[in-house]
């Protein structure tokens, strides 16, 4: 009875023994900082668990995967040299619960480097994004005779779209500057994400600087494509762009097209919607490349879209595209309503999340900038 008594009591502490080794790692599991502190824990414990000894050597030799996630992380050896040493049922339990840990502990590692690398990535676009917003116009400038408004809506925070008003003579101020003739840009970098918001980005400035030539928009267009064809064909990617410039004095509007979305035009003596659209290829296709002029006069309630092709490429819950004759339609409706320019853009963007689903995200960057001719404009009176 005094054997058997010792021997309950041995059993007893060892298990408690074992317990608190299983627990000591268990908090060191919960609270360690440093994976490699960690691993140099996990044999000392797992000798003392299975009461082996280390050798140079080896008699008996034992292997236990560490696996997580059904991926082998390596392997925990447990190695005993003295002499009468065997590998147990409850020591091949106590060390697949130890590689067990282990895993877990080598998992959890690598997915706290991923969300600190997300974290990093996530902060590096958030500043893109707020930089990309800053060249972005904040508001549409004051031009005389005209009511503008303007929103770019990126599927992600870094997005392709472009849109600008640039005055061609950027040196005149107050009334002057209002009066003078202004360039209106929209455009579309292939792509999303950041590299698309890089490039246009980097087509802003060249556009910027084209500007101040004061030259027509074919050659603007002729000049920019020649400027950004060795930029944009290492990046494998080519750019939409219409440029037109406005005249407030006579109410000319000129214009030349990339490839872009023809912007819509409401005439209101017509009731009707056309296109404005003139023949030319891609920024950054051909060296080479001609582009095509053409002008229009506006007329007092005419309504200008610029738009890209996110807003008539979003699909619906069935799958159907937006597509132009819902925006034509949606356009008119805004328009005979005698809406101003922001509400009609308001208008089209409530529109369009209808159609697309209001808890949907986006698949591409939608951009729209409306252009109304006030009603109480009228031409100045020519002398014979």
């Amino acid at each position: 009875m005094a054997s058997l008594r010792q021997l309950l009591d041995s059993l007893g502490r060892e298990q408690r023994r074992n317990q608190e080794l299983l627990a000591s790692l268990g908090f060191a599991l919960r609270s360690y900082t440093n994976l490699g502190r960690f691993l140099e824990l996990v044999p000392v414990i797992a000798t003392r668990l299975v009461q082996a000894e280390g050798a140079v050597l080896v008699t008996f030799l034992f292997a236990t995967s560490v696996v997580a996630r059904s991926r082998a992380r390596g392997r925990l050896y447990v190695i005993g040299a003295r002499s009468g040493f065997s590998w147990s049922e409850v020591h091949r339990l106590h060390g697949q619960l130890l590689a067990d840990l282990t895993g877990v502990a080598i998992e959890t590692e690598q997915l706290q480097q991923e969300a600190r690398r997300h974290e990093r990535v996530e902060r590096q676009l958030s500043i893109g994004a707020e930089i990309q917003a800053q060249l972005l116009p904040d508001h549409p400038p004051v031009i005389d005779g005209v009511d503008l408004a303007a929103r770019c809506r990126p599927a992600f925070q870094v997005g392709g779209d472009y849109y600008d008003f640039i005055p061609t003579r950027p040196q005149l101020l107050g009334r002057r500057r209002e009066q003078g003739r202004w360039a209106l840009v929209m455009g579309d970098v292939m792509g999303k994400g950041v590299p698309a918001g890089l490039l246009m980005t980097l087509l802003r400035g060249m556009l910027r600087a084209e500007v101040l030539s004061g030259l027509p928009p074919d050659r603007i267009l002729h000049d920019l494509n020649q400027l950004a064809q060795e930029d944009l064909a290492q990046s494998h990617r080519f750019v939409t762009l219409f440029y037109s410039d406005f005249d407030p004095r006579t109410r000319l509007l000129r214009y030349a097209n990339a490839a872009h979305n023809p912007p819509l035009i409401w005439r209101r003596l017509r009731n009707a919607v056309d296109r404005l659209d003139a023949p030319g290829l891609l920024i950054g296709l051909q060296p080479e490349a001609q582009y095509g002029c053409a002008q229009i006069v506006l007329d007092p309630g005419d309504v200008v879209l610029y738009y890209t092709d996110g807003v008539t490429e979003a699909s619906g819950l069935n799958g159907e595209r937006f597509d132009e004759p819902r925006l034509v339609e949606a356009l008119q409706s805004a328009c005979r309503a005698g809406a101003g320019a922001q509400a009609i853009l308001e208008h089209l963007y409530a529109r369009l999340d209808r159609f697309v689903g209001s808890d949907r995200p986006q698949e591409d960057d939608a951009s729209m900038v409306v252009l109304k001719v006030r009603d109480e404009v009228m031409l100045p009176h020519l002398p014979s």
